[in-house]
């Protein structure tokens, strides 16, 4: 049996060489962490290669991505489906071995983890997640759910702000069950960290709650088996093994120096690092006797089989249960889901009001009928009204709950909310103003790079807001949302468009939404049944004057009303105006062109677009000859009639506009 030593080099040696190959990624990261990830991997983590879905495996996820060849590494040695040929294209075109580690691209990778501090974010959701669904499903004497998250993190993921967010809501919320290895090697691309991050770890996160062990050896696995024990009796506190290593263990002239963080080590330093290492064999070369150390394909379907059975005992206890659980982890929506009866009850209501209050009677609605909901707010819950009469907050007493309140952590929410439905079993939705999505912007592209089921509640949705002024009043982030790949983004005009939203929402498994919604009441518009179909496609005609239209008005959200107003002073004028509402532009650019040519024909070439927010998305559907009002500065403060007078947002306005170009 080879020894722990030799297991270990294993990740060295394909590291090393996967990276020498593509001449480019990050080997010091999987030599120094690689004696840690072999005591984990082969005496700890629950995992079935032959399964990487399992409900009920342990979750990894590699927070310091750019390491990922010792993700590839593990997978390829413990059994996964990825094979020896794609460790040797590592960071190429269609590999499934990106530069860092990506969702979707091989069998048990968890999560994307890019940017640094993210992937600990995700873990955190991960185990906020498992906790939660343990209430939820387990009974006495029938136990489901019980896993544990681990995740790796080195100096830059500790450095970023996100791990101060996470880091704290983890403590406060007693996550026992996650379990963190901090990769304490004392090295980043610019050199020696001692010049730039000096904090106190340890401290730092015995303060947030965490149960710490320090100064553990990286490179003794009895030392690293000892911090797991340590960790593993800890129920109501996360744990941070600080683990000393050495970047680049084994090359014997770069390791612990940053040459070996961000670049190839080169051929000489390869074959140095195989002499020191007493690794004689050839590059990609792992003899069988390796091979059958690492492999965990026996004991991982032994593992599943008797969580297996132990799933069949609790549905027979619990049948409802049981088919409740299956179908929340596959992701199906409930059966009885009336959200079509949503949108059409509020176009029977008619009733004008804000439409972040419309979301609430939304919520109303589908909370009861969809358990998985798991709601939140960045500390503004009040003002985004998403805790419905039905919500339970969680807490550490209360863990069987559906909905966090985050605090003020926007970055932390939106990536908890990645490691929460990347785990299974919850849609997850979270809430903050407009303005502050700049806070989780990075979090929202990883929802949609991972094409994730996330939703985004966005309130106070222009200079509408008022008071609060410019720093608060969104500018350009409706522009940001739109021009994300992936990402559907909705700005209603009324509680009907707000209902239709959020069953599109609700419905989209294919990635995330991003809903945008206003502080100040908005006109109910009435429709006709073929208009209500008509929302579903990102945008409709609305209105539409006597023949031939002369010019058509394009709005969203709460300029909707307006556009609706200026055109009835237009047609009292004898103009024939067609208005247009556009809620999400992304959804009807992806209808025929038949369909759009119906809406916005191009024989109509006088066209005006009015958003309280940055013009430039608007210029592909006015064309040369149209026009926009919108926002081209920061607001004011001010109320918020006043500021839509002063920026040009009055019927007076909009109609004189629109007169110039028909004329």
């Amino acid at each position: 049996m080879p020894s722990r030593f030799e297991l270990a080099n294993a990740i060295r040696a394909l590291s090393m060489d996967a990276v020498q190959k593509a001449n480019s990624g990050h080997p010091g990261a999987p030599m120094g962490m690689a004696d840690i990830a072999e005591v984990l991997w082969n005496d700890y983590l629950v995992h079935n290669p032959a399964d990487p879905h399992w409900p009920d495996r342990d979750r990894f996820v590699l927070s310091n991505g750019h390491g990922s060849m010792l993700l590839y590494s593990l997978l390829h040695l413990t059994g996964y489906e990825l094979s020896l040929e794609e460790l040797q294209n590592f960071r190429q075109l269609h590999s499934k071995t990106a530069g860092h580690p990506e969702f979707g691209y091989a069998p048990g990778i968890e999560t994307t983890t890019g940017p640094l501090g993210q992937g600990l974010a995700n873990a955190v959701g991960m185990a906020l997640a498992e906790r939660t669904l343990a209430a939820q499903f387990n009974r006495p004497g029938h136990t489901i759910v019980d896993h544990h998250t681990y995740c790796f993190v080195g100096d830059g993921c500790l450095m970023e702000g996100i791990s101060h967010e996470v880091g704290s809501l983890a403590g406060t919320q007693q996550l026992g069950k996650l379990i963190t290895f901090y990769d304490d090697n004392g090295i980043s691309i610019d050199g020696e960290v001692e010049g730039w991050f000096t904090d106190d770890t340890a401290k730092r996160f015995e303060a947030y709650g965490w149960h710490v062990v320090p100064n553990v050896d990286g490179h003794q696995p009895e030392e690293v088996k000892a911090a797991i024990e340590l960790a593993h009796q800890q129920e109501d506190r996360p744990s941070l093994i600080i683990c000393k290593t050495i970047i680049g263990f084994g090359a014997p002239n770069k390791q612990g120096k940053e040459e070996c963080h961000g670049a190839a080590l080169g051929e000489d330093e390869v074959a140095a690092a195989r002499r020191q290492l007493d690794w004689p064999h050839a590059p990609f070369h792992v003899p069988e006797d390796i091979y059958q150390g690492w492999d965990a394909a026996e004991t991982g379907q032994a593992r599943q089989d008797a969580w297996q059975e132990r799933f069949a005992r609790y549905a027979e206890a619990f049948p409802e249960l049981a088919r409740e659980f299956q179908r929340r982890i596959k992701g199906d929506l409930p059966t009885s889901i009336t959200s079509e009866a949503m949108v059409e009850a509020a176009q029977a209501r008619g009733d004008s009001v804000a439409s972040r209050k419309a979301s609430l009677a939304c919520l109303d609605e589908l909370g009861p009928q969809m358990p998985e909901l798991l709601g939140g707010s960045a500390d503004l819950a009040p003002s985004n009204l998403t805790f419905w009469k039905g919500a339970q907050a969680i807490t550490p007493d209360e863990p069987g709950g559906n909905y966090l309140h985050y605090g003020v952590r926007e970055f932390g929410m939106g990536a908890i909310m990645n490691g929460i439905v990347l785990h299974g079993g919850f849609v997850p939705y979270g809430a903050t103003f407009l303005i502050f999505m700049e806070y989780m912007r990075n979090s929202v592209r990883m929802a949609s790079l991972m094409g994730k089921q996330v939703i985004y509640v966005f309130t106070h949705d222009s200079i509408g807001l008022g008071e609060d002024g410019p720093t608060h009043q969104p500018i350009e982030q409706l522009t940001t949302l739109r021009s994300t790949p992936n990402l559907a983004t909705w700005r209603p005009c009324d509680s009907v468009e707000t209902s239709v939203a959020w069953d599109a929402a609700i419905k989209r498994r294919s990635g995330p939404t991003a809903l945008v919604f206003s502080r100040q009441g908005l006109p109910h518009q009435a429709r006709s049944n073929q208009q209500l179909a008509d929302i579903q496609r990102g945008g409709y005609v609305l209105k539409n004057g006597k023949g031939t239209p002369e010019l058509i008005l394009i709005a969203t959200g709460s300029e909707v009303g307006l556009a609706m107003d200026a055109a009835a002073r237009l047609e009292e004028q004898g103009r024939s105006v067609r208005v247009v509402s556009m809620p999400s532009t992304d959804l009807f650019d992806r209808q025929d062109a038949e369909y759009r040519e119906q809406v916005l024909p191009s024989a109509v070439t006088a066209r005006l677009a009015v958003e309280a927010g940055h013009p430039d998305v608007w210029y592909k559907y006015v064309g040369l000859n149209g026009a926009i009002i919108g926002m081209t500065t920061f607001g004011e403060s001010a109320p918020a009639g006043d500021l839509f007078k002063h920026f040009g947002f009055t019927v007076d306005n909009v109609v004189a506009e629109a007169t110039a170009l028909m004329d």
